[in-house]
């Protein structure tokens, strides 16, 4: 199935997205995480597009999408959930199936509060809601959000080559599986002129995606939508107990735990295309 490339204006930016399947099909949106970009993806939308249409956005500051300076657009987790609304409202999609990783939980969540008419299915890859899936490092972001000043140390470790590459690596025992390219290529993006910048008001605002756990958990309570989550167990940043605690607010949810880290993508590709269209075979034809 091939995938095309494109450019929309949205809120005064060109925004990135990879599109493929057929356009009738029901629309499955990908939000990629930190520091990855829509191309994090490329491996699992063909086998997607098979039956589903598929649109992949950057956002803002990522990939292929302008990104302004922070004061000509505000990084907050807020704007860029605003930001991909208003593409895809410019593309005419009013229903879909949200897939998160990562930063992407942030930015669907507050879609999914906002639409929540729109929403068929939510699919979460190591995209934390809860504060039991926070893994150890998360202590010292916490210092670097009460006092950006005083722990700038925090954003070095972020930002850095050696952070993209344990982000990928994790604590999986299969390292010879991963492409370094991968993160030299997530580097390579950090290193951009005004990144740092960019990448300092994001992991700042992220706080706010703590604060907003509770509001989360009771839409997916309120709601219960079709739920599949896949988690790599090899994450040390978001901790399988995150994956677990779905099942308290969505019963029904089916929960994979699986041999990957935090980009699943990376180990089990296959794995996670099978798993995807098993789940949305089943749960689309039962709801719609």
């Amino acid at each position: 199935m091939v995938t095309t490339y494109h450019w929309a204006e949205v809120q005064g930016l060109r925004i990135f997205y990879r599109e493929a399947g057929p356009k009738g099909a029901p629309t499955i949106v990908l939000l990629h995480g930190y520091p990855s970009s829509s191309r994090m993806w490329a491996p699992l939308i063909p086998l997607l597009a098979q039956r589903y249409h598929v649109i992949a956005p950057d956002y803002p500051g990522f990939g292929h999408s302008d990104a302004p300076a922070p004061t000509d657009y505000a990084y907050t987790f807020d704007h860029l959930a605003e930001t991909i609304e208003g593409l895809l409202n410019a593309l005419a999609i009013d229903s879909y199936v949200l897939v998160m990783q990562d930063y992407g939980g942030p930015v669907g969540f507050r879609l999914a509060l906002r639409n929540s008419e729109k929403m068929r299915a939510i699919i979460v890859q190591n995209a934390n809601v809860y504060v039991e899936g926070l893994g150890p490092k998360w202590a010292g972001i916490a210092r670097y959000w009460g006092d950006r000043g005083a722990h700038s140390e925090e954003l070095d470790k972020f930002t850095s080559l050696e952070g993209a590459r344990q982000r990928h690596i994790g604590n999986s025992p299969n390292i010879e599986r991963y492409d370094p390219d991968s993160w030299m290529d997530e580097y390579a993006m950090l290193s951009r002129p005004g990144q740092r910048a960019i990448q300092a008001d994001l992991l700042c605002d992220y706080q706010t995606n703590v604060a907003a756990y509770p509001a989360w958990q009771a839409w997916l309570r309120e709601h219960r939508p079709a739920t599949l989550i896949l988690w790599g167990r090899y994450d040390p940043s978001f901790i399988v107990p995150g994956a677990l605690a779905f099942e308290r607010d969505v019963p029904d949810a089916e929960i994979h735990l699986l041999d990957a880290g935090h980009f699943a993508l990376d180990e089990e590709a296959e794995r996670v295309g099978e798993l995807v269209l098993d789940f949305l075979d089943r749960r689309l034809e039962r709801q719609f």
